[in-house]
């Protein structure tokens, strides 16, 4: 009887801690209006049902202590499905997806106006926002712990801001020690 009792126990700690290393994901409105109060960069996950690499980014790295950690403290965390069915707002517009089909959620559907606007052409990608919601870069494709924490840490310290060519980016790359566990 202890020892179910224990494994009870040792059970909820272990829910728990997983419930609190996830990133709190909020709309994109949502985050634009935050920015308002208390300014902080987006990190934007455009993802779509199908996509295998997607479910892999939101298991392997969105799901990792460290990046949610990072992410939770120093950007507001966006997910939007590239096909999904959302009315956003976004610098003056009202985006939609005109051609969506409720019938669709497992299959391909049609591109979000938002998609579209940002020029996403794969998935998954995510989007860097500045301050003001302004668009800083996509980043194409799934991107480990380590890899993502690269830009992260980029991204929130205006490094891309002192790098003018690709040599600077690449003795960038080469000198960053990624700090999160794989």
């Amino acid at each position: 009887m202890k020892k179910l009792a224990f494994i009870g126990v040792l059970t909820l700690l272990m829910a728990f801690n997983g419930v609190a290393q996830e990133i709190n994901w909020i709309t994109f409105e949502e985050a634009l209006e935050l920015q308002k109060k208390a300014p902080k960069k987006i990190m934007m996950d455009v993802y779509t049902n199908w996509c295998g690499p997607c479910k892999m980014l939101d298991r392997n790295t969105f799901q990792n202590p460290d990046v949610a950690k990072y992410v939770n403290a120093n950007y507001y965390a966006v997910k939007f499905n590239g096909e999904g069915n959302e009315v956003v707002k976004y610098k003056g517009k009202t985006y939609s997806n005109k051609g969506y089909k409720p019938e669709m959620t497992s299959r391909r559907n049609s591109v979000h106006d938002l998609t579209y606007a940002f020029q996403v052409n794969a998935y998954p990608t995510i989007m860097f926002f500045d301050e003001n919601g302004d668009i800083i870069t996509p980043l194409r494709g799934y991107q480990n712990p380590q890899q993502l924490e690269l830009y992260l840490k980029m991204f929130l310290n205006d490094k891309h801001k002192e790098m003018e060519t690709q040599e600077d980016f690449n003795a960038y790359h080469t000198a960053f020690e990624p700090q999160f566990k794989g």
